[in-house]
């Protein structure tokens, strides 16, 4: 890996330490932590800006807690020879939501090297990723199914 390189991957994952302070994540009381891998967990408590009519997470703040999370990760796992994006979700509620819930996101070795060999054979790929949201007893409040383009560069 070039110096360019290293140090493009260590700005990218220092300012992904910052994202609980974006403005929609701040406001919905979402908290986003890096691990190894790169993996995330990502928390949400139930606030006066997140709870609908019933006292429940509203459907949007679930999702938005989940949205970024896989592109970001396998963009990370890729490097820069390729673009990622996401292309579909699907969210799909199991239960209300009421408390804190959490999600945990990472993606396999081995599916990151299948995404880089079809991109690689055919210049693009498409891969779907899921995701439980949970709450504090381990119930799953709802499974967010994420389609993500990746692209060869060049």
């Amino acid at each position: 890996m070039s110096w360019g390189s290293r140090l493009h991957a260590r700005l990218r994952s220092r300012s992904l330490r910052w994202l609980s302070f974006y403005p929609p994540y701040l406001g919905a009381g979402i908290r986003v932590k890096q691990l190894p891998g790169p993996a995330y967990r990502v928390r949400m408590a139930a606030t006066f800006f997140n709870r609908n009519y019933y006292g429940a997470h509203f459907g949007g703040s679930l999702y938005s807690m989940c949205d970024p999370f896989f592109t970001l990760i396998l963009a990370e796992r890729l490097g820069r020879g390729y673009e990622v994006w996401d292309k579909a979700a699907t969210i799909r509620f199991r239960r209300p939501g009421r408390g804190t819930v959490e999600a945990l996101f990472a993606i396999p070795d081995e599916r990151v090297d299948e995404a880089r060999a079809a991109a690689d054979r055919d210049g693009r790929a498409e891969r779907t990723f899921a995701v439980e949201v949970k709450d504090a007893d381990g119930d799953v409040v709802a499974q967010v199914d994420k389609l993500v383009h990746v692209r060869k560069k060049g």
